[in-house]
């Protein structure tokens, strides 16, 4: 039988740059089929395939964070069970990355070019979650996932109604981001303190009114 290779600090280094540079250069590989693939492809006008270009463009970027914050809290989980649990959600949430990007594409845009410094500004948030301690980094969880939730839904009222392809997507999207709170707060998450959610939903804010542009 071989033995376990011992992982150190400088693979786990390695392997979290190797994922960075994936994500910011817009590598991603889906395990489920696309939503959108069998929606009739409806027309759209320039101006409606802007917006959801933009919008799906915000969605992206919120994938680009998913897999840092993930990523970040899987490394500093404190149990195995709660890292695994992180691992999977991650997993899902990589097909959300590879789904917004085949639609940006086919609308004709391009992803966020600030999406190494929303990449970063997640990892820090996510690390300093789960070093704290996994009630609280579940927590994080939990209040991330239920804002996402929120604002997937405004999308749903936002995109073009004809836009069957990209609305496909963000349901499907909506419908794990739920799973993955309830999962979070049924492993012990503890509730954030009221200042810290509102400071959460500015940030959020911010991030979707700049990646909605460029």
């Amino acid at each position: 039988m071989i033995a376990n290779r011992f992982i150190s600090p400088l693979d786990h280094l390695i392997v979290g740059v190797d994922k960075a540079l994936r994500v910011v250069g817009g590598v991603a590989a889906m395990s489920r089929p696309n939503p959108g693939a069998h929606a009739i492809d409806s027309e759209l006008s320039d101006a409606e395939r802007r917006h959801s270009a933009g919008l799906m463009r915000v969605n992206h970027v919120g994938e680009v964070c998913a897999q840092a914050l993930y990523d970040s809290q899987a490394s500093f989980a404190h149990t195995p069970q709660v890292r695994a649990q992180f691992e999977h959600a991650a997993r899902e949430e990589e097909d959300h990355l590879a789904w917004c990007a085949q639609r940006l594409g086919e609308l004709g845009s391009q992803p966020s070019v600030l999406n190494p410094l929303w990449y970063a500004g997640a990892y820090v948030m996510g690390s300093v979650a789960a070093r704290i301690g996994d009630p609280v980094s579940l927590g994080f969880v939990v209040e991330t996932e239920r804002q996402v939730e929120a604002h997937l839904n405004s999308h749903l009222e936002l995109l073009p109604q004809q836009d069957a392809k990209s609305r496909a997507i963000v349901d499907q999207m909506r419908i794990d981001e739920i799973a993955h709170a309830e999962s979070a707060q049924a492993a012990g998450a503890a509730a954030l303190p009221l200042p810290v959610k509102l400071a959460m939903r500015a940030m959020a804010k911010v991030m979707t009114t700049t990646a909605y542009r460029i």
